[in-house]
C-alpha cells in the first residue's frame, strides 16, 4: 500500500512538472509560432502513417497501386485532413469569434491576433513545409514547378501573417477555400480505384462546384468588399508600406493591379480547380465554360484592387 502511494505521488509529480513545460515552454506566446509549426510537421507525418495503415486492410485498389501512387494517395490523405482542420478553424475566426468583430475595440482589424489564430496558422505552415518536402523529395513525380511554386509561395504568406500577426483575418478568410480540397482528393481516389463512371463520383463533382462556387465566388466577393471597407486600416501594414515607397509603384497608378493580379494567377491553386469543377462525370477533357468562368473570376481581382487604388488616390 505504501508502495503504491508513493507511486501514485510520483506519478503526479511527473504530471505536475509535465504540465509546467506544456504552459511556461510549449503554449507559451512566444514560442506558439514554434512549436505549432513543428506539431503541424508531426501531424502530417502521423497522418500519412494513419492513411497508409487503414488504406492497406480497408481499400482493396491500394495493394494494386505504385509505389508513387501510394504516396500520393497518402499525401492527399494529409492534405484532406488539414483543409478540414483550418476550414474549421477559419470559419470559426471569420464567422464565430469575436476578435475580427468591428464591434469589439481591440485595435485595428489587421493587426488583431490571439494565441488560437497563432497556433492555428503555425500547423498550416508545418503542413506546406512537409508537402514542400515531398514534393522536393519526388520532385516532379508529385508535381510540378507550379505546385512548388504555389506551396512554397502559401507557406511565406501564412507564415509572415503568423509571425508578424498582420492580417490574419483575411488569411483565413482566404484559407476558408481550402474546403474544396477533401473533394478535389476524393475525385482523385475515386478515379484511381477505378470508380470514375460511378454515381459516387457524379455527386462528388456536384458537391466540388457548390462548394467551388461559394468560396471562391461568394466568399471572395464577401472578402473584397471587407478590404473595401477597412482599407485605411490595411494601409497600415508594415509590407505594403514598405511596397509604397517604391517610386515605380507611386509613379504607375496601376502598378498594384499588374503585381497582385500576377502573383495570383502564379499562385493560386484554383486555375487547377476550373478543371475539375467543369470536366464531366464521364471522363470528358473539355472545360466548356472554362474561359468565362476564369474572366469573371479574374474581373472580381481588378474591381477590388481598382476601387482600392482610387481610395487611396
Amino acid at each position: 500500500m505504501e508502495m503504491s502511494t508513493k507511486s501514485v505521488m510520483a506519478i503526479k509529480s511527473y504530471q505536475n512538472q509535465a504540465g509546467v513545460l506544456v504552459k511556461n515552454y510549449l503554449l507559451a506566446d512566444p514560442f506558439i509560432p514554434y512549436t505549432s509549426i513543428i506539431g503541424g510537421i508531426i501531424l502530417c507525418k502521423m497522418v500519412y502513417d494513419l492513411t497508409q495503415l487503414i488504406s492497406t486492410f480497408y481499400i482493396k485498389a491500394y495493394g494494386s497501386l505504385t509505389k508513387i501512387q501510394r504516396i500520393e494517395w497518402n499525401s492527399r490523405g494529409i492534405s484532406s485532413i488539414h483543409a478540414i482542420f483550418i476550414t474549421a478553424l477559419s470559419l470559426y475566426f471569420v464567422f464565430g469569434s469575436d476578435l475580427f468583430s468591428d464591434q469589439q475595440h481591440l485595435g485595428l482589424i489587421t493587426f488583431r491576433s490571439s494565441p488560437l489564430s497563432v497556433f492555428g496558422l503555425g500547423v498550416s505552415v508545418g503542413y506546406f513545409c512537409a508537402d514542400l518536402g515531398m514534393l522536393l523529395w519526388l520532385y516532379p513525380s508529385l508535381g510540378g514547378i507550379e505546385y512548388v511554386f504555389h506551396h512554397s509561395l502559401s507557406g511565406i504568406a501564412v507564415a509572415y501573417s503568423m509571425f508578424s500577426g498582420e492580417g490574419q483575418l483575411y488569411t483565413y478568410m482566404i484559407l476558408i477555400s481550402e474546403i474544396t480540397t477533401p473533394e478535389i482528393n476524393m475525385r482523385w481516389y475515386l478515379d484511381t480505384a477505378g470508380l470514375k463512371r460511378s454515381s459516387a463520383y457524379l455527386l462528388n463533382g456536384i458537391v466540388i462546384f457548390l462548394l467551388w462556387l461559394a468560396a471562391r465566388i461568394l466568399l471572395f466577393g464577401y472578402m473584397f468588399y471587407h478590404v473595401y471597407l477597412h482599407y485605411d486600416m490595411i494601409l497600415e501594414c508594415h509590407l505594403l508600406q514598405v511596397v509604397n515607397h517604391f517610386n515605380w509603384i507611386a509613379d504607375h497608378p496601376d502598378a498594384h493591379l499588374r503585381i497582385s493580379f500576377g502573383l495570383y494567377r502564379a499562385n493560386s491553386a484554383s486555375s487547377n480547380e476550373f478543371d475539375v469543377v467543369w470536366k464531366d462525370y464521364q471522363g470528358i477533357d473539355e472545360a466548356i465554360g472554362q474561359n468565362a468562368m476564369m474572366d469573371i473570376h479574374t474581373y472580381m481581382y481588378i474591381c477590388m484592387f481598382e476601387m482600392s487604388r482610387k481610395a487611396s488616390a
